[in-house]
């Protein structure tokens, strides 16, 4: 009932409005044809349908969505944004220069063949992909910097030049030693203390750039430098 009411709902639309021409996604046509129907029935010149391609997201399975986490928003900072793009597949890579630069078919093409003769690696490609869709939406000195610090944090694993600073909370040490599951939940490396132990168990997780795997942490340093995949925080006691 569901199937046969959505589409009539969203057809009328076109009707109320008296549509002249109705844009969606490929996965929209059914509807947006449903609507011309619609339309002729109440006497309404049919609307003009045009449908733009599905866009998949990061994971390269499901189109791209907020709701799936697999999105790259355009007001994410360029840094973000940057790394983001660098996890699509190198498959992927190619629908993006598609569909969201500016690049003919024919520079994709030419692009794909440095690729496959070895002239071009792909890791470079992708990085000019990322570059140009930060640029886009921030400017082309903050494409710069944001594949200045992939390279830095990402290919060599060095710490990013700036890092976010928080005091050490309350409530994170027992019997003169830190609690890291704890700590990571409070200060936004973990969604919970369980999901911070499982981090910790898994080898996720770096305390002064090494791999930390014990719930206590009993060292007096003044700082912490944390690092939990592509996150840091600078801890201060």
């Amino acid at each position: 009932m569901h199937e046969m009411l959505y589409p009539l709902a969203q057809g009328y639309d076109s009707v109320a409005l008296e549509c002249d021409v109705e844009l969606g996604g490929t996965d929209q046509r059914f509807n947006l044809l449903v609507g011309r129907e619609l339309q002729r029935d109440f006497g309404q010149p049919p609307q003009i349908v045009g449908t733009t391609p599905l866009l998949e997201g990061i994971d390269g399975v499901n189109k791209m969505s907020k709701s799936l986490g697999n999105y790259i928003g355009i007001t994410e900072p360029p840094d973000v944004m940057f790394r983001k793009v660098m996890q699509i597949s190198d498959e992927l890579m190619w629908r993006y220069y598609l569909l969201l630069t500016d690049k003919t078919e024919g520079d994709i093409a030419a692009l794909r063949a440095r690729v496959a003769d070895g002239s071009l690696h792909p890791m470079e490609a992708k990085i000019a992909l990322g570059k140009l869709i930060v640029a886009d939406y921030h400017s082309a000195a903050d494409a710069d910097s944001a594949a200045a610090v992939f390279d830095n944090v990402v290919r060599r694993k060095q710490a990013p030049s700036e890092i976010e600073t928080v005091a050490l909370p309350e409530g994170v040490v027992k019997d003169g030693a830190i609690r890291v599951d704890k700590l990571l939940a409070r200060i936004g490396l973990a969604e919970s203390v369980t999901d911070a132990a499982r981090k910790i168990k898994a080898g996720a997780v770096e305390i002064g750039g090494a791999k930390w795997t014990a719930l206590a942490w009993a060292d007096s340093a003044p700082e912490l430098l944390i690092q939990v995949g592509k996150n840091w925080r600078k801890v201060i006691r």
